[in-house]
């Protein structure tokens, strides 16, 4: 998809699963299964799917996924499968190599998200994209390195720190535009300062959603994870998101939909449906 300058395109990075009960809070197991089946295990097949930029004289990437660093007891519990694709495979099938990205915009430091911003080299970690500039909210990184008990299982310092120590990391702060056609909003319901680029020309305009609606199906506003620090501001956020994208026709992004890459969304007498599936290439 062309927007503006960049070519856009959407990178399958890997999968894993999450506690089905997590991922929708107070929704009830017989309505969230129908769209979203568990193992035995009750965990729900998830996407990581992240965002490639092309254009404007860069190469940008939104988010990076959960990276290769896992042990064998991570990989059991969240049930990581690269077997049929990761970041640098799909990369490779853009003809982009890790040095060729220029800009790494990380929505927030959660493993699955940040992840793939390291990779391990002969037993030291190191920037996975030697010759970017990796850009954090300075008050999310704050918050990593003072987690609350509800979420430090959700930060891994391998994934940043050696950002930080290796000179290649950018702290930004507020909503602003970031590069022409590109800016951050801030949401701080999942936690603080998570930050959701939109890419636009004016015309078309692909939104993504990160952890706001991390999957099609947490389009209705009760749906809520569980993993949000604070839910009540959650639903407030996904309310003006929500209504802003389908009176302007954005394109939503969904991160985390094992099966839907990207939608159009309407509002109907029920709420606020998909009337368009999208896939950005």
């Amino acid at each position: 998809m062309k927007i503006g300058a960049y070519e856009v395109h959407a990178l399958e990075t890997g999968r894993f699963a999450l506690d089905g009960g997590a991922m929708f809070g107070i929704v009830p197991k017989p309505l969230w299964a129908k769209t979203n089946p568990p193992d035995e295990r009750n965990r729900i097949e998830l996407a990581m799917r992240v965002l490639l930029l092309v254009g404007n004289g860069k190469t940008i990437l939104v988010d990076v996924g959960i990276g290769r660093k896992f042990n064998d007891k991570l990989l059991d519990i969240y049930k990581v499968d690269h077997s049929r694709t990761t970041l640098e495979s799909s990369l490779k099938r853009r003809a982009v190599s890790p040095s060729d990205v220029t800009d790494v915009i990380l929505t927030h430091l959660h493993f699955d998200h940040a992840g793939g911003s390291t990779v391990r080299i002969d037993g030291e970690i190191r920037p996975a994209f030697p010759n970017a500039t990796y850009y954090v909210q300075k008050a999310h990184w704050d918050l990593a390195f003072h987690p609350t008990e509800k979420d430090r299982g959700s930060f891994m310092e391998q994934d940043y720190l050696p950002l930080k120590e290796s000179g290649v990391l950018e702290f930004v702060e507020e909503e602003f535009e970031i590069f022409p056609g590109i800016e951050l909003f801030l949401c701080h319901g999942h936690t603080d300062a998570q930050q959701l680029p939109k890419i636009s020309d004016g015309q078309t305009t692909v939104f993504y959603c990160c952890d706001l609606i991390p999957t099609a199906s947490h389009l209705p506003f009760p749906y809520i994870m569980s993993y949000d620090l604070r839910p009540l501001q959650t639903l407030e956020e996904k309310k003006r998101l929500v209504s802003r994208a389908s009176e302007e026709n954005w394109i939503l992004f969904f991160e985390h939909d094992p099966v839907i890459e990207a939608a159009r969304i309407g509002r109907t007498d029920k709420g606020f449906v998909l009337k368009e599936r999208l896939n950005l290439d």
